[in-house]
């Protein structure tokens, strides 16, 4: 049997939920030419995709009268564990990160790639865009906005990060407010009692990347605030594809909570020297030898 191509896969899909919406049932009949004009692509891989559906079961072509609608699968959805998303994101991070997931992705291809349903599907896709990580295509599908992990963009980062963080706190306006140590203390010290699972880097990095970028929003200093918040856009996949275990989230907590107390002390010097020697350690890991992490 000859396995069809993605992009007729893609069209196989589309073709059903069409079907579908149209109400159509055993008995039903498709136009090849109506179908592909209604789906807007040409009509050779809906005919390739219709073929597909053939060989399914789905429906039978008959000579001069078009194809017969023989069943439906059941659109029913499936219930999913509360962490699926989570868990696809991070597989889909992992694919990215490693050139396994081209620049451009379709929504059918998220759901089968993840095993998803189209809504955890819409999800994951809002999500990323809401992260600046996707944009929407004209017409159909997404496209990533940045390239997939790369040594030599990793060591530039960390050496304009060391550049730039440790000199957040010794900024003239430099002020942070109490709520804001005891939030990140009390989220740290969750983060350390809380099981480790798959899914985890992705709050355990938005906690990083909120403790990064408060530091910098607390100088007062526009252009502190938005390289840094460009820098956490950049990194965030590389970091959901996160692989050192639980030992690293010990460690990275640990220093931020000791820099959280030497500004709660009013010794931002200390705190600077601390956030210079947190970010040369964290960039010393090298990609090929272990995973992007989140230290920084």
């Amino acid at each position: 049997m000859t396995m069809p191509t993605r992009l007729q896969q893609e069209i196989a899909e589309r073709i059903l939920q069409m079907m579908r919406e149209d109400g159509l049932a055993a008995g039903s009949w498709l136009n090849e030419n109506g179908t592909a004009q209604r789906l807007g692509v040409s009509r050779t891989p809906v005919r390739a995709a219709l073929d597909h559906l053939a060989r399914q079961g789905v429906v039978r072509r008959h000579a001069n009268k078009g194809i017969e609608v023989i069943t439906l699968p059941s659109s029913a959805e499936r219930v999913l564990p509360p962490e699926a998303v989570d868990l696809a994101m991070v597989r889909l991070a992992h694919e990215r990160e490693n050139g396994l997931l081209p620049d451009e992705v379709s929504e059918l291809e998220v759901m089968r790639r993840y095993d998803l349903g189209r809504p955890e599907a819409q999800k994951l896709l809002a999500r990323l865009a809401d992260l600046d990580m996707v944009e929407r295509k004209p017409g159909y599908g997404w496209r990533f906005l940045h390239a997939p992990r790369d040594q030599h963009l990793r060591d530039e980062s960390y050496r304009f990060r060391l550049a730039i963080e440790p000199m957040t706190m010794l900024e003239p306006g430099f002020h942070l407010e109490p709520g804001w140590i005891a939030e990140m203390r009390a989220r740290h010290l969750e983060a350390l009692q809380r099981p480790w699972r798959e899914s985890s880097s992705i709050a355990f990095y938005e906690m990083n990347a909120d403790f990064h970028e408060g530091l910098a929003a607390a100088t007062g200093n526009r252009y502190f605030h938005s390289a840094v918040r460009r820098q956490n856009q950049l990194r965030r996949l590389s970091n959901y594809d996160w692989g050192l275990g639980f030992e690293r989230v010990q460690v990275n907590c640990t220093e931020h909570l000791g820099m959280l107390d030497h500004l709660e002390a009013g010794e931002n010097e200390v705190a600077s020297a601390l956030m210079r020697s947190h970010l040369l350690r964290a960039s010393k890991l090298k990609l090929g030898v272990q995973p992007d992490e989140p230290a920084g």
